[in-house]
């Protein structure tokens, strides 16, 4: 199994690579988890809006293709750090590689939304993407520690 995280944007702060990387070295060998950057399109003056989220939907589905797919969307639902856990496992039983896709500042164009088969939202606040990847791999790591009995997550 494989978990992917697919997000929109290359460069970022050396504190957000150190945090991802801290949890992925925790992962054990055969729960695959990778981070794929995407590059970002050039913002410039006068390019509309449909034409950058296309390029950024493209590279997102090309990166997740084959994976079953989770939208992180302002609107989808709301999970615990158990109901992770326990689609964790789902996942892990299924033999299915996951890719959770994050979009660039202007968020996850429809298609993408519709091309994905889940859409789950961090919460209610509004959250710089750079945090995002960090906060993905600890809850991602927090719900495997759950479903191995590791003590790394109390209640």
């Amino acid at each position: 199994m494989r978990l992917l995280v697919a997000a929109i944007g290359q460069k970022m702060p050396a504190w957000v690579e150190q945090g991802v990387q801290e949890y992925q070295k925790r992962f054990p060998r055969h729960l695959d988890f990778e981070i794929r950057a995407l590059p970002l399109p050039s913002r410039q003056s006068g390019k509309p809006l449909e034409r950058l989220q296309q390029k950024e939907t493209e590279s997102l589905l090309k990166a997740s293709n084959g994976c079953f797919r989770i939208a992180l969307d302002e609107k989808g639902k709301q999970w615990t750090t158990r109901n992770l856990a326990a689609r964790l496992e789902d996942w892990q039983m299924q033999g299915e590689d996951i890719a959770f896709l994050i979009g660039g500042p202007d968020g996850l164009s429809a298609e993408c939304l519709q091309a994905c088969q889940q859409k789950w939202s961090l919460g209610l606040l509004t959250m710089p993407h750079p945090l995002v990847r960090v906060m993905l791999a600890e809850q991602l790591y927090r719900a495997w520690t759950i479903t191995t009995n590791h003590p790394y997550h109390r209640e």
